[in-house]
């Protein structure tokens, strides 16, 4: 699985699940959005997860589960669990990793186990990461798990367009791997350990217009595993959840419920159609402009926006409008969403023309 397939699917409603593993890493980067740490225990039970993912089915599945943390692969067996659950549904499974492991020398051998039931693979990395782990060194491990024939990409952030970082980091990967590696480049955000410092979330103006969320589309598991229907790290780790983006608990729910919550809910339909800020502009024009998520979260307690979204967006009609909002944004492209969501200057290298999988053949099979 391609990064440009992976983020085209990301506006499709139910069309993956996001699952945070476990909020532990080794590493300790200065921007970490989930204040991750070598110290921090916080991650949802192995068989409530488990028992969610076998929830699968061919007939009612996410088309991909993305697994993340922290860092996943600290819980490598899990990893593989997870992994060959979901692919017996049909669901592919996709993983993003602070390559804590590169340090070493190869792949050791419970990250080669786990890594080799994945269908993509994405290594991040940013200047706070180099800091930690050399370039050179997560340069190498993505070369080893490309020969193992797993896709690959690379997830970097930085602090803009202007980044000088971004700048030379995207020239390397495209001399060290012959442009055929694709890149999701996305800016620092204030949340975790970069609140302080990251540069703030933008305000929606009123009358900027319709700005759909496809960041309401995909479920997340959150690290005490209660499903929410977002994955801005602040509603992630807020509790109360905003009752509108409470889907569930994987210890409780199934993915029949939770995606018939999520696709269900007249509320998150106009935030996947329109967006938040213009529901609040729209049906609520005396409540104060904030950011375009806090806007959100504040949409459950707005009642004429509640009242709006029943009158408008309920039933098979609400359905028509959500799937149509959906798939004008699948149709698209991903460039598009990474544009909207991402570092606009570098949208186009997450479709690097050769893709992310090694044309010589694997060494090993998926199987051996």
């Amino acid at each position: 699985m391609e990064l440009a397939e992976l983020i085209g699917l990301r506006p499709v409603p139910a069309g993956g699940v996001l699952v945070t593993l476990t909020r532990r890493c080794p590493l300790r980067c200065s921007h970490c959005s989930t204040g991750s740490g070598p110290l921090v225990r916080e991650e949802p039970e192995a068989a409530a997860l488990e028992r969610f993912v076998s929830s699968f089915t061919a007939a009612d599945r996410p088309e991909v589960m993305m697994l993340t943390g922290g860092e996943p692969l600290l819980r490598p067996g899990l990893v593989a669990s997870l992994a060959r659950s979901a692919r017996a549904a049909g669901t592919r499974t996709a993983l993003v990793s602070g390559m804590f492991f590169a340090r070493s020398c190869g792949l050791p051998a419970p990250v080669r186990r786990a890594v080799r039931t994945l269908d993509h693979f994405s290594a991040s990395l940013d200047l706070p990461h180099e800091r930690e782990v050399p370039r050179a060194a997560v340069f190498r491990a993505v070369r080893e798990i490309r020969e193992l024939g797993v896709a690959v990409s690379f997830h970097l952030t930085g602090t803009g367009e202007d980044d000088a970082y971004l700048a030379d980091v995207t020239a390397d990967i495209d001399r060290s791997f012959g442009g055929t590696v694709p890149s999701l480049v996305n800016e620092v955000r204030p949340f975790g350990r970069a609140a302080s410092w990251a540069r703030p979330a933008r305000t929606v103006p009123d009358g900027e217009g319709a700005l759909p969320c496809a960041m309401a589309a995909w479920p997340v598991v959150a690290f005490d595993g209660t499903v929410l229907a977002c994955c801005n790290q602040d509603t992630v780790d807020r509790r109360p959840v905003p009752p509108h983006l409470l889907l569930g608990h994987v210890a409780e729910d199934d993915w029949s419920a939770v995606r018939a919550r999520s696709l269900g809910s007249p509320l998150l339909r106009l935030v996947r159609t329109v967006g938040p800020a213009h529901l609040r502009q729209r049906w609520s024009p005396g409540t104060p402009a904030g950011s375009y998520c806090g806007d959100c979260r504040l949409l459950a307690g707005l009642p004429e926006v509640v009242a709006a979204a029943d009158s408008l967006a309920s039933g098979a009609a609400g359905a028509l409008l959500d799937l149509t909002a959906a798939r004008r944004q699948h149709g698209q492209g991903p460039v598009a969403l990474v544009r909207r969501h991402g570092c606009a200057a570098y949208a186009g290298l997450v479709a690097a023309p050769g893709g992310g999988r090694d044309p010589r053949p694997a060494t090993e099979g998926a199987g051996s």
